[in-house]
């Protein structure tokens, strides 16, 4: 489990596939404190850890993984919003996310809003009934709460501090972006299909 409180800011340092697809990502996490197996958020992806170095940790990705999300755009140097699993005791700044990504959205709107960045996404159809405007949803990893929705589109609005804190302030028109919706969300809307 995780919070969508990103920890770190990544960078792929290579792809190659070895049946799947295998990543190395450099990180500032004390990677010695990291142990095999372990999961970690990668641009709100949960991977595990199979390789460790000074500075770098690889996953293997399946072809299920990267068919769901935006890994099929990957590239060498890309940054990743990183984020290691939850500890018991550990503060919960956001909301419970599972890195278990949904679909993928797309930014189909940017606006300044004084200092902060009004981002518009797309939704797919069949995600889009469970993110109600001051809801929360994951976006490549990060808890963030819902402005508003019309329709499949809905608005988020990012603050200097987590533009300068993740990737989002590389966000650009089109860009792909992993969701995860709330998982009370996704439990309520079961619950109404049963009644």
């Amino acid at each position: 489990m995780f919070t969508g409180i990103i920890t770190d800011v990544g960078r792929i340092a290579s792809l190659a596939m070895e049946g799947d697809l295998r990543a190395r990502i450099q990180t500032s996490y004390d990677t010695a404190s990291i142990d095999m197996g372990a999961s970690i958020a990668s641009d709100g992806v949960c991977l595990t850890v199979v390789d460790l170095g000074p500075d770098w940790y690889e996953v293997q990705i399946s072809a299920e993984t990267v068919d769901k999300t935006n890994i099929s755009a990957w590239g060498v140097g890309k940054r990743l919003n990183l984020e290691r699993a939850l500890k018991v005791g550990d503060e919960l700044g956001g909301h419970i996310v599972s890195g278990h990504v949904d679909g993928v959205a797309e930014v189909v709107g940017l606006e300044d809003e004084g200092d902060s960045t009004r981002v518009t996404l797309r939704a797919p159809k069949a995600l889009a009934r469970f993110i109600a405007s001051k809801g929360s949803v994951a976006l490549n990893g990060t808890s963030l709460t819902v402005n508003e929705v019309d329709g499949c589109d809905f608005g988020i609005n990012f603050i200097p501090h987590t533009k300068e804190v993740t990737t989002w302030g590389d966000v650009a028109m089109g860009d792909r972006v992993n969701l995860e919706i709330d998982t009370l969300a996704r439990y309520v809307a079961r619950l109404a299909e049963m009644s």
